[in-house]
């Protein structure tokens, strides 16, 4: 075999993907659900104040993970769908506030990519000045559409 491992029966790669997927989206999905004025979404921003000021996603909830606990019942209703996202795939930021959300008995998926890959699909991001988006990556996204048609 060429692996050194070889792969899992059909049976157990289903249950692992069909988990993946059931807490985690990517920016193309986020950005769908939010052109679309999806009910019942919230996507928090887990960084801090910094991190936030240098911009967000647009509609998003600020609220970094220290405080997701205290304050998460005042400002995301309960049985609302949550997504969180980080700086990117190199912080696990995005993951810790999932876990936060999902331990207080609520709806979560981690946005993977996070900012960093919102930013290189040329998607908009809210900053000081307006909202603004940047060219897109050619190794994230295709230049003329946000989906990659996978």
């Amino acid at each position: 075999m060429i692996f050194s491992t070889p792969p899992a029966d059909p049976a157990t790669a289903a249950a692992h993907f069909g988990a993946r997927l059931s807490v985690e989206t990517d920016v193309s999905d986020v950005h769908a659900a939010l052109e679309a004025g999806t009910p019942g979404l919230v996507v928090v921003d887990s960084r801090g104040v910094a991190a936030w000021q240098q911009g967000h996603l647009p509609g998003a909830l600020h609220l970094p993970t220290a405080e997701i606990a205290a304050r998460a019942a005042e400002l995301v209703p309960a049985g609302t769908m949550v997504v969180t996202y980080c700086w990117g795939p190199g912080c696990n930021g995005a993951t810790r506030a999932a876990l936060e959300f999902a331990r207080l008995g609520r709806p979560v998926k981690e946005m993977i990519g996070g900012f960093e890959y919102w930013v290189r699909e040329g998607l908009p991001v809210v900053t000081a000045t307006g909202t603004v988006r940047r060219r897109v990556d050619e190794l994230t996204a295709v230049r003329a559409t946000v989906a990659c048609d996978c």
